[in-house]
């Protein structure tokens, strides 16, 4: 039971590799990450009804461990930007479920820093604001600012999705003065990396932030159980 399991909440098998491969270099050789796709669904969450549907999903998934009882694995990681199911996971299982869009956000906030949003889903605009609202981050927010275009062809050229990120970050930090950029999606993970050599403030890649998060649950909750051998972590209610 020493695996991560992070669950891409759209329908690509090279999302899901791609998002793997970077957690799997954020944490190093200690904990095997393995990747599971959505069945149903789309390929890229980009608009609010592609959201709820990938929330329904996410929640209602068959998974070892719902309940009292550990799961297969140490922890969940919910690889799509709006956190979709990830409330309805912790419900449900004994380990920690860790969103990537929260994960991001937290950290991009950490030492009073203003933060915004660059992504590349407009229609996708309420729920990232409600989100910023829920997390209790409002303070701290300066905005979010998206790409022009169609968000799925321009997730097909790696190139042109980096240099239209850029001029959204960048229009993050001189336009609405964010201290640092959070990059809006699992999808944009590679391009999330290339970004974050190039900007003096920092860029933070979701799926990153979410491993790094993971690590201080994972150390809280062994901590814990260190201190009170008898301590049998619950499910949030």
């Amino acid at each position: 039971m020493n695996h991560i399991l992070l669950i891409n909440p759209n329908t690509s098998q090279s999302t899901t590799q791609m998002m793997v491969d970077i957690a799997r270099a954020t944490l190093g050789g200690d904990l095997e990450i393995r990747g599971m796709t959505m069945a149903r669904g789309v390929p890229m969450i980009v608009d609010e009804a592609d959201l709820r549907a990938a929330a329904d999903a996410v929640g209602a998934m068959d998974l070892p461990g719902a309940g009292p009882q550990r799961a297969g694995f140490r922890a969940v990681i919910v690889a799509a930007f709006g956190d979709p199911g990830a409330h309805a996971l912790r419900r449900r299982l004994a380990v920690p479920v860790v969103g990537i869009g929260e994960a991001a956000m937290r950290e991009a906030a950490q030492h009073g820093r203003r933060f915004g949003i660059a992504t590349t889903t407009p229609f996708l605009a309420s729920s990232i604001e409600a989100n910023v609202r829920r997390y209790g981050l409002d303070a701290s927010y300066t905005g979010v600012r998206f790409t022009r275009g169609d968000p799925r062809m321009l997730g097909l050229d790696p190139a042109a999705l980096e240099a239209a990120l850029a001029e959204t970050v960048q229009a993050c930090v001189e336009a609405d003065g964010a201290q640092a950029v959070v990059i809006g999606g699992g999808p944009l993970g590679q391009a999330a990396q290339a970004l974050s050599m190039r900007f003096a403030i920092p860029v933070i890649g979701p799926i990153p932030a979410a491993c790094r998060s993971l690590l201080r649950a994972l150390a809280a909750s062994e901590s814990r159980s260190h201190l009170n051998p008898s301590f049998k972590e619950l499910p949030e209610t």
